[in-house]
C-alpha cells in the first residue's frame, strides 16, 4: 500500500457503479511514521453511495450511524493545512460500540444510546463491532470526500467476528439464518400493530422491506411470518401493569427504558414527581426539525382527569404538522422543576449536536414559566391564543342555545381580545360585555368563575409576547385533538389515574402513529396514512379549497360564505370574517375547533380592503412601532434600534422568497458572496498570494518566501 504524505497527491476515485464499498477502491496509508490511516479520495456527492455499498456486505450486513460530527463554515480558517475538515462525520457500525452480550459493557462516557435509527434490531443486538470509518468533507476542496477506515473488519475488542452469519456466537437458535431486520423495519412493523392493520398487510410490507437486503427467497419469508405472528402475539399481551401498584409499576418501567428517559425524579417531602420521556426516534426529530426552527408547546394536558398533567413539546416537520417530541408528566410547574427537565433535554441534544439551537419558543397558557425558556433555550417567546379560543368557544357553544346568540358572544369576546391593541381600556369592553348577555347565566357563571379573575394576566400576555399564527395554533391544537383521541377512550377510563397506563400509551400507539405518518410521507408508501397525515391540520384542509368557493357577500362585512367541496348544494356561513374569533356553523367548528371554513376566509380577506389584519400582525406592527418610538432622536439607541429592524426585515424577506420560490436555485443565485476577510480570501482553497505568484512569469524564489507558503498551506 503507497505512503502518502499530501492529501494532493491522493487520484480522486469515481466507481461506475451505482453503489460501491471499500473493495471497490484503492486505499493508501496517508500519514507519519507514528501513526497512518489508510484513505481514499472520493467525490463528496458519492459519499450516500459509499456507505449505502459498505451496508450491503454479504458477510456482515449491516447499517452505520454518525456516532460524532462536527462542522465549520467557509472562511472560519484563515490559515490551514491540506487535510483540514470542511465536515466532519464518524460513521461506525450499527452492531456497536457498545457490547450488550453476555460479558459486554457500555462506553462509560455515554449516558445513551446515540442515533440509533439505523442500527441492528434484533434483541441484544450491539454486540461490540468496532468497525467504523471517517468522511472528512475537504476545507480546500469542498466538492472531494477523504475517506478514512480506522478498522475494516467487522470484529469486537478480542478480533473475533461479532455478527452476521460468520458469527459464531450469534444469539438465538437459528439466529445465523435470521434475514436481516433493520430498525427502520422493525418499527414499521410494530406501528403497524400497534394500529390495528390486518395481519395480512403488515407480513405484506414485512417481508418487502426485508427483501431489500435478502432478496426473494421463500425460506425467508416463511421466517417473516413466524416473526410477525410472534411480534403480534407480544404486543398484544402486553400490558401496562407490570406491578399492582402504580409507583412500582412506573418504577420498573423507568428501568426497563432508560433510553428512552431524558429526566425522572422520584416524589419526596422536597421534590415532585418529574418523569421526561423521549424516544431515541423523537430526539432525532427534534435535531432535525428544531433545529433554527420553532418548538411549541402543548400544557398541561388531562389536569382534570390524569393523575398527573402531561406536557407535550412539539416541533414542526416539513409540512408545518406538530410533531411529538418529547412528553412530561408532572404536576409541577415551577420555575426549578421546568429548568431541571429543561436543561436535561437541551444538553442531551447538543451531545449530539453541539450547535443545535431553537429560533423561538410558543407557549399556550399565559401561566407557564418564562424564564426558565429564555435562559435554557436562549430564544425569544411566542404566545399562542388556540387554548383559550378552543375553551370559549366550546363553553359558548355548550351553554348558550342560541346560534344567533352564540356568534354574538364569540364576536364580543374577541373584540375583548383586540382591545389590547387600541386605546380603549380592555376592563370597559369587558363590563360591556357581562352587562349585555347578563341573561345567559350558564356562560356567565362560568366565565366569571374561570376566566374573570385570570383574564387580565392573559391580555397582558398577549400584548408583552408576539402572537403565533393561525397555522401554528391549528397544527398545535391538531396534536391536541389526535392525543385525546388516542388518550381518552372509553375502554380506558379506569386507567386514567394510573401513570404506566399513560406511559404505555404514550410510547405505543401514540408514537407508532406520528412514526408512521412520518414514514408514508417521506417514503411515498401507505397511501391512506400519507394522505390522511397531509390533512390532518385544518391549515392544508384550506388550501384545498380554491377561492372562487368564497364569496363576500355581504356588505358590511358581517359574513361570508363557503361552497362545500363535497357537496355544491352546501353552504357554510362563516360571521366575524378576518377575525380569529370567527364562527361557522360546521360540526368541527361546533365542537370548539378552528375549522377550515374560517381559515380560508382569512386567508381571502388579508387581500381586501376594509377587513382586519391577523392577530399575530398586528402584533408583530405593534413590536416593530415600541422599537421605532423606544429611543431619543440622534441617539445610539436609535441607531441599535434601526440595525435589530433592519435585521429583523432581512430574515423576514428571505423567508417569504423561500416559501413563495419554486426553484431554490433562483435564491441561492440572487445571495451576495461573503468574504470572511481581504487576506483569508482563497480559491479552491489556496491563499490569494499563492495564486498571484504563480500567474507572474517563473523566477527563482528565495527560500525564506518559499518556507512562508509552505506554512500558509498547513
Amino acid at each position: 500500500m503507497d505512503i502518502v504524505e499530501s492529501v494532493d497527491s491522493l487520484h480522486v476515485q469515481n466507481p461506475p457503479d451505482e453503489e460501491f464499498s471499500s473493495a471497490d477502491l484503492i486505499w493508501s496509508k496517508f500519514g507519519n511514521s507514528e501513526r497512518q490511516d489508510e484513505v481514499a479520495l472520493i467525490p463528496y456527492a458519492r459519499v450516500e453511495a459509499f456507505i449505502m455499498g459498505e451496508c450491503s456486505n454479504v458477510e456482515c450486513p449491516t447499517r452505520f450511524h454518525i456516532e460524532r460530527g462536527r462542522k465549520r463554515s467557509r472562511g472560519s480558517l484563515k490559515e490551514y493545512k491540506h487535510d483540514e475538515y470542511l465536515e466532519y462525520r464518524m460513521y461506525w457500525c450499527s452492531f456497536g460500540p457498545e457490547n450488550y452480550g453476555e460479558g459486554g459493557g457500555i462506553l462509560p462516557s455515554r449516558r445513551y444510546r446515540l442515533n440509533t435509527r439505523n442500527r441492528a434490531a434484533r434483541p441484544q443486538s450491539m454486540r461490540g463491532c468496532t468497525c467504523h470509518f471517517v468522511v472528512k468533507r475537504l476545507y480546500a476542496h469542498p466538492s472531494l470526500a477523504l475517506l478514512i477506515y480506522n478498522e475494516r473488519r467487522h470484529v469486537n475488542k478480542s478480533g473475533y467476528v461479532c455478527h452476521g452469519p460468520l458469527d459464531r456466537d450469534a444469539i438465538g437458535p437459528g439466529a445465523k439464518t435470521v434475514p436481516y431486520i433493520g430498525n427502520d423495519i422493525q418499527q414499521q412493523t410494530m406501528s403497524m400493530i400497534y394500529l390495528g392493520i390486518p395481519e395480512e398487510n403488515v407480513l405484506e410490507k414485512h417481508i418487502e422491506g426485508i427483501q431489500r437486503y435478502c432478496g426473494p427467497n421463500s425460506k425467508v419469508s416463511s421466517l417473516a411470518s413466524q416473526y410477525v405472528h410472534k411480534l403480534e402475539m407480544i404486543i398484544r399481551r402486553s400490558t401496562h401493569e407490570l406491578d399492582l401498584d402504580d409507583q412500582a409499576s412506573i418504577h420498573m418501567w423507568v428501568e426497563r427504558n432508560k433510553k428512552s428517559i431524558f429526566f425522572h425524579q422520584e416524589s419526596s417531602e422536597s421534590d415532585a414527581f418529574i418523569l421526561g420521556i423521549q424516544t431515541e426516534w423523537q430526539l432525532q426529530q427534534m435535531i432535525r426539525f428544531g433545529h433554527r426552527s420553532l418548538m411549541a408547546q402543548d400544557s398541561t394536558f388531562g389536569i382534570k382527569r390524569l393523575k398527573y398533567p402531561l406536557c407535550t413539546l412539539l416541533v414542526f416537520d416539513s409540512r408545518h404538522h406538530a410533531l411529538p417530541v418529547a412528553w412530561i408528566i408532572t404536576r409541577s410547574y415551577a420555575k426549578a422543576d421546568v429548568s431541571k427537565w429543561m436543561k436535561a433535554l437541551v444538553e442531551r441534544a447538543r451531545t449530539i449536536d453541539i450547535g443545535w439551537k431553537v429560533s423561538g419558543f410558543l407557549v399556550d397558557d399565559a401561566a407557564a414559566e418564562i424564564d426558565p425558556i429564555r435562559d435554557v433555550f436562549n430564544c425569544p417567546v411566542l404566545f399562542s391564543i388556540w387554548r383559550i379560543r378552543r375553551s370559549w368557544l366550546r363553553n359558548v357553544v355548550k351553554k348558550c342555545s342560541n346560534i344567533e346568540i352564540q356568534r354574538e358572544m364569540f364576536k364580543r369576546l374577541g373584540e375583548v381580545v383586540y382591545s389590547i391593541w387600541s386605546k380603549v381600556d380592555f376592563s370597559s369592553v369587558l363590563e360591556d360585555f357581562i352587562q349585555d348577555f347578563i341573561d345567559q347565566t350558564a356562560f356567565m357563571d362560568y366565565f366569571k368563575a374561570f376566566w374573570v379573575p385570570k383574564i387580565e394576566m392573559w391580555l397582558e400576555s398577549m400584548r408583552s409576547l408576539p402572537l403565533a399564527s393561525q397555522e401554528a395554533s391549528g397544527a398545535i391544537e391538531a396534536y391536541h385533538v389526535k392525543l385525546k383521541v388516542k388518550l381518552f377512550d372509553d375502554s380506558h377510563l379506569g386507567a386514567l389515574q394510573r401513570v404506566d397506563w399513560l406511559v404505555h400509551r404514550l410510547t405505543t400507539e401514540l408514537h407508532s402513529s406520528y412514526w408512521l405518518d412520518r414514514y408514508a410521507d417521506e417514503s411515498d408508501s401507505f397511501q391512506n396514512v400519507k394522505e390522511e397525515y397531509i390533512a390532518s391540520t385544518s391549515w392544508h384542509r384550506a388550501l384545498q379549497i380554491p377561492d372562487d368557493s368564497v364569496s363576500l357577500a355581504d356588505k358590511h362585512g358581517l359574513f361570508a360564505k363557503v361552497v362545500s367541496q363535497k357537496d355544491s348544494n352546501i353552504k357554510r356561513i362563516v360571521w366575524n370574517p378576518s377575525s380569529e374569533f370567527a364562527f361557522c356553523d360546521c360540526d368541527w367548528s361546533l365542537h370548539g375547533n378552528l375549522c377550515k371554513h374560517i381559515i380560508k376566509v382569512n386567508m381571502v380577506c388579508e387581500n381586501r380592503k376594509g377587513y382586519q389584519p391577523s392577530m399575530s400582525l398586528q402584533s408583530f406592527r405593534e413590536i416593530l412601532t415600541n422599537l421605532w418610538h423606544l429611543p431619543m432622536d440622534d441617539s445610539v439607541a436609535l441607531d441599535q434600534a434601526v440595525a435589530w429592524s433592519y435585521q429583523m426585515l432581512d430574515k423576514i424577506q428571505t423567508i417569504v422568497e423561500l416559501n413563495s420560490a419554486n426553484d431554490i436555485a433562483s435564491v441561492v443565485n440572487n445571495l451576495p458572496v461573503k468574504w470572511a476577510c481581504k487576506k483569508g480570501r482563497t480559491s479552491f482553497g489556496i491563499p490569494s498570494s499563492t495564486l498571484s505568484n504563480n500567474l507572474k512569469s517563473p523566477a527563482p524564489i528565495r527560500r525564506s518566501r518559499k518556507r512562508k507558503r509552505l506554512s500558509q498551506l498547513r
